[in-house]
């Protein structure tokens, strides 16, 4: 046998042995690996269950739980831990929450996230012993609201994913589904579709006009009811004679809206921001203005400033109240400024006067966009006064 042969007869040997033992060590170690780490786990079950005497993994798939929940974990005497994952100004926000078995809350745990102000490190201390009504009544926190408030949903979504596992019913559907759902069942024939009214007149009795996108009709909410009224303005809801009677004026009072286009050429001390002007017959304004938010005044490295302006559009009495606002466009930073954007933040604004329009509550941690947004309302308000042939006021 050549020295090759013998070399390669060697190697193969020593690789053989190795591999046994490789093998035999591992046969000794995994069990030992596998006991560290359900330890390991299990001393991070009790973080947040501190009682818990064993804790078995749940399929979470088999159930139909809030979309948040990604884990869950059944304790010996009844009780649950789950965890959440949710977006406070970062996505990534993960919670571990223990759950006891008479739906209170044994502590509540950030396990991860990309936030910037570490509110969501003690905050969960907030939740102990308490039930899904009494966690819905914990504060925010002024300056981490979207943290916090993501954090307290994420708890109430332990709640009652604990509820749904003993085999409960819990409606998780969001506000916005909730919200579909009742339009869709008062309009079936709108097909799922629709379009809150932007209101430029003044109306009584009615919380919102949504539209169906086919013109098949308009539903009204009243309060938590749903009033349907088909496209010949008749309601078709089951409801007494005066609500019909009341809800067939305001619809009738909405479809015979009349906008007539203002000239702003005409108007030379006019308000630069104000893009886009209208008058209803009835006396008010409808305007677009732009406003300076962080994408025209903000930028550096982390958060660039896009060079783009909020644009909304506002409707206001000839006596200067606000009867609705929107915003139509921006381009404010993601998960922070573009908070603009939604209802809970704009809507803010209806009935408001150039006295009060500055009690609004800022976007927490968007102090230029809240800034540039504000401004635009106080240019719509000087706007009106201009057209009424009055003077605007002097910064």
């Amino acid at each position: 046998m050549n020295k090759s042969i013998k070399s390669i007869v060697v190697l193969f040997s020593i690789c053989a042995v190795i591999s046994v033992l490789l093998a035999l060590t591992n046969l000794m170690t995994a069990p030992i690996i596998e006991k560290n780490d359900a330890a390991a786990a299990n001393e991070a079950l009790l973080q947040v269950m501190p009682e818990g005497e064993g804790f078995e993994e749940i399929d979470v798939f088999s159930y139909e739980l809030p979309k948040s929940v990604t884990g869950a974990y059944r304790e010996k005497n009844g009780g649950y831990v789950l965890t959440l994952e949710t977006a406070g100004y970062s996505p990534n926000l993960v919670i571990m929450c223990g759950v006891n078995a008479d739906k209170t809350v044994s502590g509540a745990l950030c396990l991860s996230s990309g936030e910037t102000l570490g509110y969501e490190k003690t905050y969960g201390e907030n939740f102990k012993g308490k039930n899904s009504d009494e966690a819905a009544g914990v504060d925010t926190i002024s300056g981490a609201t979207k943290t916090t408030s993501a954090y307290k949903a994420a708890v109430i979504d332990s709640i009652n994913a604990a509820i749904i596992l003993d085999g409960g019913s819990v409606d998780i559907r969001s506000e916005e589904e909730i919200l579909q759902d009742n339009l869709s069942s008062a309009l079936p024939s709108a097909e799922g579709e629709f379009t809150k009214l932007f209101m430029v007149e003044e109306t009584e009795g009615i919380d919102a006009f949504y539209r169906a996108d086919n013109e098949s009709g308009i539903v009204c909410v009243i309060g938590e009811s749903f009033i349907a009224v088909d496209g010949e303005g008749k309601v078709i809801s089951d409801v007494d004679e005066a609500t019909k009677a009341l809800v067939e004026e305001q619809v009738a009072k909405v479809n015979a809206t009349v906008l007539s286009d203002i000239d702003l050429s005409l108007y030379a001390e006019l308000p630069s921001a104000v893009i886009g002007a209208q008058r209803t017959e009835s006396g008010n304004y409808v305007l677009s203005v732009k406003g300076a938010g962080y994408g025209i005044n903000g930028g550096d490295d982390y958060h660039p400033a896009s060079g783009e302006y909020i644009i909304i559009a506002v409707s206001i009495t000839a006596d200067g109240s606000i009867i609705d606002c929107k915003t139509i466009s921006q381009a404010e930073t993601a998960g922070i400024g573009d908070e603009c954007a939604k209802e809970s933040f704009y809507g803010q604004f209806d009935g408001k006067t150039e006295e009060n329009y500055n009690d609004v509550d800022a976007i927490s941690g968007a102090t230029l966009t809240t800034n540039g947004y504000k401004k635009a309302i106080l240019r719509a308000f000087e706007a009106v006064k201009i057209f009424e042939g009055g003077a605007a006021d002097e910064e």
